[in-house]
């Protein structure tokens, strides 16, 4: 089978697309025909070498954390899923990934698959809808009429925040630039900063119960934004590299959080999906053979929105 894989830690040209013995599902495990994965910035810290403390993965290695696909083989165990199911799910980070035409998965990660859109651009939901699943309902536990901040709303995971935050009643202040203003408000923003020619902190008005940030930001600025959450309030973050500030002297706590996979939550971001309720926004499709290409885009800030990676041209 055909896969893309990097047998030595660098820069993008280390991954090489090539052909790779198909695996065989352990207990536990099924082996998917992978319709798509999809590219996550932790992909090319990964294959930097940058996260061999907290990820230490064996090499070669293949990356493609997030799975869209169809189940081909049962291991010993498995009892949850049929060949010709289609699922997705957010696989573990020191195995070998889905940018192939087969991975192997543990059956307890995966979700069916949403029908309401194509199987291809269902990678695009695991690993980003899980983390910004957990930051709402586990860590900000946001409830109806609380107001929140959210700095970097027009990423991947900052869409499914503000998108999954409106849908609780909350009060939603994003910030984006003129490009992506339709796109956060049309994820239901209800106030938009643009940080490029506003300045953040001055344009909240009103205190907020929880600051999301999930964009890299300058430490000073950072701070500075802590000061509009209200005393007893949040601070969420995703950039684990800058700690998250917080403000003890006011109760403010700070949490640097760390996604985890979660089939049965995976399972609760699919339905909204299907009934309409949650929008997967896939920005381009690529083959799997120019992976190493966007990886060299992504490098340089080239990739503006999610993309999803498909073996097939």
């Amino acid at each position: 089978m055909k896969a893309v894989r990097f047998h030595e830690y660098g820069a993008p040209d280390v991954l090489i697309y090539e052909d790779i013995e198909q695996p065989d599902p352990g207990a536990g495990e099924v082996r998917v025909r992978v319709a798509a994965t999809s590219f996550n910035s932790v992909d090319g810290n990964i294959r930097a070498g940058f996260m061999q403390g907290p990820i230490p993965v064996v090499l070669p290695h293949t990356p493609g954390l997030d799975v869209a696909g169809t189940v081909d083989a049962l291991g010993a165990g498995v009892t949850q899923f049929e060949v010709g199911d289609r699922v997705v799910g957010f696989l573990p980070m020191v195995a070998d990934g889905a940018s192939a035409e087969y991975v192997l998965a543990p059956a307890e990660v995966l979700a069916s698959a949403p029908s309401s859109i194509p199987l291809i651009d269902a990678a695009a939901l695991p690993l980003v809808g899980l983390t910004a699943w957990q930051a709402v309902f586990e860590h900000a536990q946001l409830v109806a009429g609380q107001r929140v901040l959210v700095n970097g709303a027009s990423g991947a995971v900052g869409d499914y925040v503000v998108q999954l935050a409106k849908a609780t009643g909350v009060y939603v202040i994003a910030t984006a630039t003129e490009r992506s203003i339709d796109k956060v408000r049309s994820a239901g923003a209800d106030e938009i900063i643009d940080y490029t020619t506003a300045d953040v902190v001055s344009s909240v008005t009103e205190p907020v119960d929880v600051l999301f940030n999930f964009a890299p930001i300058d430490p000073d600025t950072f701070r500075a934004m802590v000061g509009v959450v209200r005393s007893a309030g949040v601070v969420v973050s995703t950039t684990v590299w800058m700690p998250a500030p917080g403000d003890e002297a006011r109760g403010v706590r700070a949490i640097d959080m760390y996604v985890r996979s979660d089939a049965h939550q995976l399972s609760e971001l699919v339905d909204r999906v299907d009934q309409g309720a949650l929008r997967v926004d896939v920005a381009e499709r690529v083959p799997l053979a120019d992976l190493p290409a966007l990886h060299a885009r992504a490098a340089v800030g080239d990739v503006p929105g999610k993309v999803v990676v498909v073996p097939t041209a």
